[in-house]
């Protein structure tokens, strides 16, 4: 065979393979039977090119041999000759055809691109008739559709009391949605359960994102090693204080430190038997938090594998006694364990000169308490600083979404500046550094100190078993305020008690 036959076999064979690899780089979940095919007829091609190369070379020796033979074994060796020579340029003609085949299949690969965009669904709590589903809808998709035209988006409202249980549902029969928005403290178990995808792995540009938004609602979404999500909105609680009884009690500012509001008490106390210098709804975690880390304490090490020495340590413990000794002194009022007026409606009755809630009581006073004016500062710092608590929840991506590029393209639109400050405008708290001194911020009349706030709140310990973990803290706490246990007792119990939890499996 002539050399410049095989260079012809070897670039068609060449352009055979490239574009094979062109089509089985496509997407995965188009049918691929007739690249297979095509490849298979590439492969086949090539191995007759290759026994057509061996039989030529063996005419073209028998030939060489055969002018030394004789005329009859001369003409017997041309013949064999012309046999190769014509099963080579059958090997040709194949290989063009199998190049043939690979074109049409790699054209039916890339023609679904073409057929409609890619869809993707995305959970959330939001109620149907809410401002906040109102904007996400009418206003902040579309605008992401109209961005990326091949991708879809499908928002459903699921009530936040079925919402765990239908994702978990969803994802038992393998339909689970691309994303979610996730109450944080979903996220640890969600993860443990094997059910998020790492957005520390599989997306480029996870740095980038994790450092614009504030750390403590990020920090929300770690577990095991790994980030399974980005914080979407967020809130936290600051300090209300009443000025109506600070001027009525002749207090001229409300309390920087915890200092302060010790100093404060006898002065709000004077006002009246049934008025107290703070108030809130319990023990809880979300309640007593913010007190634990400002004196300092904490309820497990940063690894989160031991509370002994840090839920029952030195500084958690002078936290309580603190809590103790206010309750007694008649400094806190007894809704802390569950009776008397709760701490919102004391407030607006001027029973209780401060308490500790979030944005969410702007609007609610707004509607229950017209004529009364929320005035709010920073939580009195102590040893720890001024430390409150993060709320809110995260955009998670599910493992079993078929759509993963599409699902991180819009993540990265919730975490714009546009999709951030026009939730913001119907009440979602924006988690991005970079707005704390935007105009919209600077000229709200309330979001600015929740926003200074976030930046030194910490969130509740991410542990798939946080709510047995509340539980234990609860139940402490009540202990400790009814002396039933001395706090170093009580808290000892409960560092146990979490201890087993972080040792289960």
């Amino acid at each position: 065979m002539h050399k410049k036959q095989w260079l012809t076999v070897i670039f068609i064979l060449l352009l055979v393979a490239v574009t094979a690899a062109q089509c089985s780089s496509a997407q995965p979940t188009v049918d691929t039977s007739a690249l297979d095919a095509a490849k298979a007829a590439a492969a086949a091609s090539e191995a007759k090119v290759a026994e057509a190369n061996a039989k030529a070379a063996t005419a073209e020796a028998d030939a060489a041999a055969a002018v030394n033979a004789g005329a009859d074994e001369l003409a017997a060796a041309q013949a064999t000759a012309e046999a190769a020579k014509t099963e080579a340029e059958s090997a040709v003609q194949a290989a063009e055809e199998a190049k043939a085949e690979a074109e049409q299949a790699m054209s039916a690969v890339e023609a679904p691109a073409e057929e409609g965009p890619v869809t993707i669904t995305f959970w959330h709590a939001y109620n149907e008739v809410s401002p906040e589903n109102e904007m996400l809808t009418g206003t902040l998709i579309p605008e992401f559709e109209a961005e990326h035209p091949n991708i879809k988006v499908e928002s459903l409202s699921v009530p936040y009391g079925e919402f765990r249980q239908k994702l978990l549902t969803s994802m038992a029969g393998g339909v689970a949605p691309n994303l979610i928005r996730a109450d944080i403290i979903w996220v640890p178990e969600l993860a443990n359960l094997g059910a998020l995808a790492p957005l520390d792995e599989i997306m480029p540009d996870f740095d980038t994102y994790k450092a614009k938004v504030f750390s403590g609602p990020l920090s929300t979404n770690f577990w095991g090693g790994h980030y399974y999500g980005l914080p979407l909105d967020t809130n936290t609680r600051v300090w209300f204080w009443n000025k109506e009884m600070y001027d009525e009690a002749g207090i001229a500012a409300p309390p920087k430190t915890i200092d302060d509001v010790i100093a404060q008490c006898a002065a709000i106390k004077a006002l009246g038997d049934d008025k107290y210098v703070f108030a809130d709804g319990g023990t809880y975690a979300w309640a007593v938090l913010p007190w634990i880390w400002s004196f300092g304490g904490a309820i497990t090490d940063p690894d989160v594998t031991t509370a002994t020495g840090y839920l029952n340590g030195p500084e958690t413990v002078q936290a309580y006694e603190f809590l103790l000794k206010f309750y007694k002194d008649g400094c806190m009022a007894p809704s802390v364990l569950g009776s008397g007026v709760d701490a919102g409606t004391g407030y607006a009755q001027d029973l209780y000169a401060n308490y500790i809630d979030g944005p969410w009581m702007y609007p609610i006073y707004e509607g229950q308490f017209p004529d009364k004016q929320l005035h709010a500062t920073l939580m009195p710092a102590g040893a720890g600083g001024s430390v409150s608590v993060v709320g809110g929840e995260d955009i998670v991506l599910l493992q079993q979404s078929p759509n993963k590029d599409a699902a991180l393209e819009f993540i990265r639109f919730t975490l714009s500046p546009e999709y951030q400050t026009k939730m913001a405008e119907v009440g979602q708290l924006m988690v991005l550094n970079e707005l704390v001194k935007s105009d919209y911020i600077q000229n709200h009349p309330y979001y600015g100190i929740f926003l200074e706030q976030l930046k030194t709140a910490k969130a509740r310990t991410p542990h798939p078993a946080w709510t047995k973990m509340d539980e234990i803290i609860t139940n402490a706490g009540q202990s400790i305020l009814r002396e039933e246990k001395t706090p170093q007792q009580a808290l000892d119990d409960a560092a146990a008690e979490i201890d087993a939890l972080l040792t289960s499996k």
